[in-house]
This record gives C-alpha cells, structure tokens and sequence, in this order.
C-alpha cells in the first residue's frame, strides 16, 4: 500500500490532512513534538499532518551573516528559488509559513520541489526541509528512497535533531516497495553511527536484509567499525557473524579501507 494522496476536513479551525499506508502504530509526525515511538505492530495506521500553527518551533541560526548563497544555473529554476528564499523570508511567522508554502510549493513540479528540498538541506534549513519533504511523500510520483532518507538524516543528525532522526526513520521503516539500494544503506549506516546512534544503525542493518539488500564489505566495515567505538558488545557479535559467514573468519577487508587511507595520504 503506497502513502498517497490526503483528504481534507475542517474541525475547529484547524486544517488535516492524512496518509494511511501499513506501517506501525501511530507515531508523531516530522514537524511535531516529541514522543516516545511506538513498539512494533504491524497494524495500519494514518499519518496526521497538522498546520504549521500546532508545529514545535525550533530554533535554527538566523541572521544575515550565516545565510548560505542559494545554487544558481541549472540545479534551481527560478521557481525553485522563489519558493526557497519565500520559506526562509517567513520561517518565523507559521500563520504566513502555511499561506506561503501552500503558494509555493504545492504547485511546483517534480523536479523543482525535489531541487527545493535538497537546497534547504544544503542550508542546514532543517525546519523547512522536512515541511517540503511532508509534500514530496504526498504526491503522486513519489518512490522511497533510502538515499534520500540518508540525505536528511544526515543533516538532522548533524545538527543534533535526534528526535526528529528517530522519527524520520520510523518513516523510512513503514515505507512499501523500498528498493534494495546498497549505496543508500550504506550512507544511513555511516550517518547513524557517527553520530553514536548505534541501535537505529542496527534496525537499518535488519531492513536492509527485509528488503533484499545483502549487505557488502562496506556495510560490514561501518557497521562493525562503529559498533566498537560504542561498545555494542552483542550488536557487534551478530554483525561480525554475519561478515564471516560471507567473508570468512579473518575479516580482513575490514583493515583494507585504512590501508588505502595511508597510501593516500603518504602520497
């Protein structure tokens, strides 16, 4: 079942819209405040999406002096940017951020909302981002990708939105037809466990192999690199078990990746 589409309905003043797809028991949205994630349940369930009145503001770094130039040439079309730089001008005013987002973004093209979402990305506008990421699951085109997921996450994880990483992975985990995309694997791998989030690295792990995606030697060295440095002592004993069975009791393609380092760096 694929998360599309959304119906709408008035109540109390307020605007929803849902998504229903099988996923676990009801969880927070991206946008919202933060609660404990529900077990593991197999049941279906619908996603709320509320106006940008009942979001949690977070705050993100203002000011001129931070502001990061927008990608001019053929990465943005001049809708792209007008939408881009029409989000951040009203960022702090939610009543305005609904208004404005709904003219800008809704409208826009495959292309130009998917170029707008990677340019807030790029400017750590986290907040917006994940605004414009709620529309880009809602359409029609949309396919999952765990690369995509591992583009944000990383910006979220970078700037210490863990909650909202946690949550942005419960999505990833109840999204059908994910396909086994072994370079997107690996960067969410690498992503959660640089920044010690060791058991979401572990769920990541076992989706990979629900999905058909066998792990390889770059897998293997993330995971088992980064489940030391954490201390994960049985984590680290399945992974290990894992990577021996495909490679052999000595693991030695774990050493390969430094060696290459030091060769680089010497030369």
């Amino acid at each position: 079942m694929k998360n599309r589409g959304g119906r709408d309905f008035a109540g109390e003043g307020e605007r929803y819209r849902t998504m229903s797809f099988i996923a676990t028991p009801p969880s927070p949205t991206i946008l919202s405040p933060p609660f404990n994630l529900p077990s593991s349940g197999g049941k279906a369930c619908c996603l709320r999406l509320g106006s940008a009145e009942g979001y949690r503001r977070v705050t993100m770094r203002g000011g001129s002096e931070n502001r990061k130039p927008l990608q001019k040439g053929r990465n943005l079309s001049i809708e792209a940017i007008q939408a881009v730089q029409s989000l951040k001008r009203v960022k702090k005013n939610l009543q305005q951020l609904d208004r404005v987002h709904d003219a800008k973004i809704r409208r826009l093209l495959k292309f130009d909302m998917m170029a707008v979402l990677r340019e807030l990305l790029r400017q750590n506008e986290c907040s917006l981002a994940l605004k414009v990421f709620e529309d880009v699951r809602n359409e029609h085109w949309y396919k999952p990708q765990v690369s995509l997921y591992a583009d944000i996450i990383t910006v979220l994880a970078s700037n210490g939105l863990f909650e909202r990483v946690e949550i942005l992975h419960s999505y990833l985990k109840a999204e059908a037809e994910l396909a086994p995309e072994i370079d997107g694997f690996n960067a969410l791998l690498k992503a959660l466990v640089c920044h010690n989030l060791g058991e979401l690295a572990m769920e990541s792990y076992y989706l990979m192999k629900e999905v058909g995606c066998e792990p390889d030697k770059a897998s293997f060295r993330i995971l088992i690199k980064g489940l030391e440095s954490t201390g994960e002592a049985v984590d680290l004993r399945t992974v290990k078990q894992d990577a021996q069975k495909l490679y052999g009791e000595s693991l030695e393609f774990l050493e390969e990746e430094e060696e290459t380092a030091t060769a680089i760096s010497m030369h």
